[in-house]
Parts: structure tokens; C-alpha cells; sequence
């Protein structure tokens, strides 16, 4: 199985290029406004046209108005929509695309009903829980997931080179999400750190 890869939070032109030539399935603008690595859908969609085909473009939103969501949607060409706040289901599914709803793990969460509250969802995203909405660069407890968790899990939350293929091996994921993991700074990102976390996920792919 090939394990899918996002890199999230892509600011610059060459970050982006870099991305795709390294083999990324998808790539991802953050469109919540406090985050460091905020891109107006304008900028974003400028970006957008050095993806080629078959690489998804994905927008994350936190506890956005619907018209704010609609706006980038017709903006930005956007294939995939993650939701990292307090969405509900009926909220998530009105925009007619595809997405994923994140979860912030912590002890205590239970997934199970978490994922079975967003039936129609693309995906779940694990990511860990910290100040703010992702991209703090730390680790969660991956045996807080419990086996046999419905839908199709992508794994993000402190991923790096180093991790990413134990990750793999313990909570096979299809797809793992990094973006602080692949940085020299927030926002700017480490082309040869993707290259290199890129390498791992194909390495742990094939031990498996």
C-alpha cells in the first residue's frame, strides 16, 4: 500500500515545487487567519497554478463562516476541505467537496464516536491536541487509537524524517499530513526536509 503525503501550510512558489517534485500527493494552504502560515485565498490560488495534475490542493479552515469557505472554494481550486475546529457534520458536508474532519487526541476523546459523528466524511485526521490548531509540532499517543477505528485515518501531529516510519508501521494510516516537520522556520519550509520525510514514508512503505 502506498501511503499518501500531504505537506501542509505552503506559503511560497518554490515550497511548493519542491513538494510536488518530491513526490507529494497532496499540498495544503491553511486558511485560518491567527495561524503563521495563513494564505489569503488570492495568494493561494496564485500558488495553486504550479500544481500539476493529480496533486490535490486542499484548504484547512477553522471555525469559519460558511460564506468564508464559499469564497475560497471559488477561488482556489480546492479537491479536498479539512476541518480542524468545532464543525458539525451538517456544517462539513454543505460546501458540495470533499473532506476530512480533524480530531485533537487527548485522553479521554472517544474516537470512535467522534468518527461515526461525521459518516460522510473523506477522512479523519489525528493530530495532536495543542494550543491552537495544528501545526505545534508535537507528537500524541498513537496508542490512544483505538483498532478497528471506522474510516480511513490520516495520521498528522509532530511528524518528521525520524518518526514518520514508525508512525507508519504502528498506525497504518493512508495518508500522513506534516507541515512544522518539514520547516526552517513557520511557513517557510526545508526543501531537502521534505525530500527527506518524503523518503521515509516510501522506505516504511515498502518494509511493510
Amino acid at each position: 500500500m502506498k501511503t499518501r503525503i500531504k505537506i501542509c501550510g505552503l506559503t511560497r512558489e518554490e515550497d511548493i515545487d519542491a513538494a510536488v517534485a518530491a513526490g507529494a500527493d497532496a499540498i495544503g494552504f491553511v486558511f485560518y487567519p491567527p495561524s503563521p502560515r495563513y494564505v489569503e485565498p488570492r495568494r493561494a490560488a496564485e500558488l495553486a497554478r504550479r500544481v500539476p495534475p493529480f496533486v490535490d490542493v486542499v484548504g484547512l479552515f477553522v471555525n469559519e463562516t460558511p460564506e468564508a469557505v464559499r469564497a475560497a472554494c471559488a477561488t482556489v481550486p480546492l479537491n479536498l476541505l479539512q476541518f480542524h475546529g468545532d464543525e458539525d457534520a451538517t456544517y462539513c458536508r454543505q460546501f458540495s467537496r470533499p473532506w476530512l474532519r480533524a480530531a485533537r487526541v487527548r485522553p479521554g476523546l472517544d474516537l470512535v464516536e467522534f468518527a461515526r459523528s461525521f459518516p460522510d466524511a473523506r477522512g479523519l485526521l489525528l493530530d495532536a491536541f495543542v494550543d491552537g490548531y495544528g501545526g505545534g509540532g508535537h507528537v500524541f499517543d498513537w496508542q490512544l487509537i483505538p483498532p478497528g477505528l471506522p474510516g480511513h485515518l490520516v495520521l498528522s501531529g509532530g511528524l518528521n524524517a525520524d518518526n514518520v516510519g514508525d508512525a507508519i508501521k504502528r498506525v497504518r494510516p493512508v495518508a500522513v499530513d506534516v507541515s512544522s516537520g518539514v520547516e526552517a522556520s513557520k511557513g517557510i519550509k526545508d526543501h531537502q526536509k521534505i525530500a527527506a520525510f518524503v523518503a521515509a514514508v516510501r522506505k516504511a512503505d515498502e518494509s511493510i
